[in-house]
């Protein structure tokens, strides 16, 4: 069955109706979204490891019995402030690390691609849901309608002023507000690791193809613009957690229109149910 939503402006005023793409009557399917999630965000992983010889090159050996004295290995020689202390095993100083991380460990978790579109078109299907969008903890008391689908004009946007002011006329600036102090600053030390600090995580603008308003990603604490080309069920469930405030453009419903959804499975799905 077809639904159809309300479109609205960039001055947040409705001026039309438009029937929302099939990808939307995907059965919402948190225990996929959650195992893409997790299989996904494994991918980011940076393999590390420790030199296995770290803490055994020394020159150490037991005493053996009868000095009164455990029989775990010492460094050699006499003098010197490390002549005599346990060397080479795990649990003394500067010994080795009992269960050192390997870069041979298998970190990246591989998922079915059927399952990762079921993932991403479930993902994408829960943002016409108000209770979802609500228990994940976005001010949207100002939204009447969801999806909230706005004009193309807002992808020719290029100024963070304009963006911020359109945002507010869609009725998300309570939820801007709730990220900008949810705001984390970060001490000296996580600036000098590149790290500035993070915020709340607010709405999720998605345009058709790339544009200049890619480029205001992040200007505002919590805001992402993604194309749907790039989208990804990460993009909708940050720390796992259904449903992201999603903001979808015209255009990137006719882009989700084209998209091939599992439709086979998606029948099924809604037959069985």
């Amino acid at each position: 069955m077809s639904r159809k939503t309300s479109v609205f402006g960039i001055d947040g005023k409705e001026y039309e109706s438009v029937e929302l793409p099939r990808i939307f009557e995907t059965p919402f399917r948190p225990d996929v979204i959650h195992k893409a999630y997790v299989n996904l965000l494994s991918h980011s992983f940076q393999v590390q490891g420790r030199y296995p010889l770290a803490g055994e090159v020394v020159s150490a050996e037991s005493r053996n019995t009868g000095l009164g004295i455990a029989r775990i290995a010492r460094a050699k020689g006499e003098g010197f402030v490390r002549a005599g202390q346990a060397a080479g095993v795990a649990g003394v100083r500067h010994g080795r690390v009992a269960h050192p991380p390997e870069s041979k460990k298998r970190i990246y978790k591989k998922i079915n691609k059927k399952e990762k579109k079921l993932a991403l078109c479930s993902a994408i299907a829960a943002t016409t849901r108000r209770d979802l969008v609500e228990r994940r903890g976005h001010d949207v008391g100002k939204i009447s309608n969801f999806p909230v689908i706005v004009s193309n004009e807002i992808e020719s946007i290029s100024g963070t002023k304009s963006l911020y002011r359109i945002l507010e006329s869609l009725g998300i600036g309570p939820d801007l507000l709730r990220a900008n102090l949810l705001r984390n600053k970060g001490s000296r030390r996580t600036k000098r690791r590149g790290t500035h600090g993070r915020s709340g995580i607010s709405a999720l603008l998605v345009v058709g193809k790339d544009n200049k308003i890619q480029v205001l990603s992040k200007s505002i604490p919590g805001v992402n613009i993604k194309s749907v080309q790039n989208l990804s069920v990460l993009d909708f469930v940050p720390g796992s957690k259904p449903i992201r405030l999603t903001i979808f453009s015209e255009n990137a419903l006719i882009e989700l229109k084209n998209t091939q959804a599992p439709i086979n499975i998606i029948e099924g799905m809604i037959s069985s149910n």
